[in-house]
């Protein structure tokens, strides 16, 4: 009811969903980001874009959100379906019954990681090593002693302890996730998305834990109450997003991404290319951190969600969930899309599926760190005469972007991209 009564005023009711500590307002960058009525997707719009029995009408729903964004009162809920967590085409019953395997799930998992590391549900977090790299558990630091923690045996199992030995790291990251916001003043938030994390780092085998990944979990932990929804709406997110924290010792996640972002330059504008090639930049090594954790330094909070929520309505797909979960790691939405298919898709996908551009390289936050290059190009071909000068004037955007502005501007580099590849 509260996002409802709030409606009214306009941008000033953000803060009451994302209150600042009073001891950060002066550091925070200003929020850019108005809930304008008749344009952002609202709980009554919201509400009236389902059937009686549940189906969501989600074209009605992106072309809304790519208007004017979602108002926070059903943020979560919104981010769910854009993620892909839900089918738009499936009963309310349907996606009551998905919510509760899927919750029964989450709590195994975390049964099985509370056997091992106790601390994990407790509302603590860890912020020093529990286990030495040669397995051995350090007894006498005050988690075991708190808990009751004895161990006697060292951590054999390789799998486990990789996993024991990521998780003071994850802590250490947790604290300083978005600090300040009055949401992490409590340890309890804290620990449900240290808990979060944790446990993702437990079942994603492949890749684990990785620096960053807390900036793009931590508004899920915030925006939906139940730990278990958070879990699965951050494990969707990640399904787009976790080949960028892909790390080996010859190679980064988002490279592949990088060498994108340079044809694209090189294609729409090539002199500022040449500029950067002859700086030592043509890696677009700079623009690593945009890309890695989808702008979450680049805005404040609330103008990261937004840019976040209109790129996912860009590039939606309705094949998304099927695609999902007929393969737990595919992200592969190229599934026949038919006509009534293709309304149902993002303004950003629909171009993609006409022109047959369907590899995950091309992705929308590709296209916007273009448009942020192009609107620094004069400054750039003029005062970087090295990296340090590059990166200078990219980190004065910080807190100066405008989210919806930058979509439109990647939107019209995407489709000059296209009309001067297909050359």
């Amino acid at each position: 009811m509260a996002g409802i009564l709030l409606w009214k005023s306009g941008g000033d009711d953000l803060e009451s969903f994302y209150p600042i500590r009073p001891e950060c307002q002066a550091d925070v960058p200003k929020i850019r980001f108005k809930a304008r009525a008749g344009k952002t997707l609202s709980a009554r719009r919201w509400h009236a874009a389902f059937s009686e029995d549940g189906h969501l009408d989600i074209a009605k729903v992106l072309r809304r959100i790519q208007r004017g964004g979602i108002h926070p009162s059903i943020k979560g809920l919104v981010w769910e379906f854009l993620l892909g967590c839900f089918d738009p085409d499936s009963t309310f019953e349907e996606r009551n019954q998905l919510r509760q395997q899927r919750r029964q799930q989450y709590s195994a998992w975390k049964t099985e990681c509370q056997n091992m590391v106790p601390i994990i549900g407790s509302g603590k977090i860890i912020t020093s090593a529990i286990v030495t790299d040669d397995g051995q558990l350090l007894q006498e630091n005050s988690y075991s002693q708190d808990l009751g923690w004895h161990v006697t045996s060292a951590v054999s199992d390789k799998k486990v302890l990789q996993w024991m030995l990521s998780l003071h790291q994850i802590g250490l990251d947790v604290v300083r996730t978005d600090r300040a916001l009055a949401f992490y003043e409590s340890e309890a938030n804290q620990a449900k998305l240290w808990n979060v994390l944790a446990i993702y780092s437990w079942v994603d085998n492949d890749i684990g834990y990785v620096q960053g990944m807390n900036d793009i979990c931590s508004p899920m932990v915030i925006l939906l109450e139940n730990e278990a929804d958070a879990f699965w709406c951050f494990e969707h997110a990640m399904r787009r997003l976790r080949e960028n924290f892909r790390c080996s010792t010859s190679s980064i996640g988002v490279q592949s991404q990088l060498c994108t972002l340079s044809q694209i330059i090189k294609t729409i504008d090539p002199k500022l290319h040449q500029h950067l090639e002859d700086l030592d930049g043509g890696e677009y090594l700079f623009a690593f951190r945009m890309l890695m954790v989808l702008f979450r330094r680049e805005f404040s909070f609330v103008d990261a969600l937004y840019l976040w929520e209109l790129m996912w309505a860009m590039e939606y797909n309705p094949n998304m969930f099927s695609s999902y979960e007929s393969s737990s790691k595919s992200s592969d939405c190229g599934l026949k899309v038919n006509d009534k298919r293709l309304k149902q898709c993002g303004k950003f996908e629909r171009k993609n599926m006409k022109s047959g551009q369907t590899d995950g390289q091309s992705a929308l936050s590709v296209f916007l760190v273009a448009s942020v290059l192009e609107t620094k190009n004069k400054k750039l071909l003029k005062e970087a005469k090295g990296l340090d000068d590059v990166v200078k004037i990219l980190g004065d955007i910080t807190g100066n972007l405008d989210a919806k502005k930058a979509c439109t501007e990647a939107l019209k580099i995407h489709k000059k991209y296209l009309s001067k590849t297909k050359k």
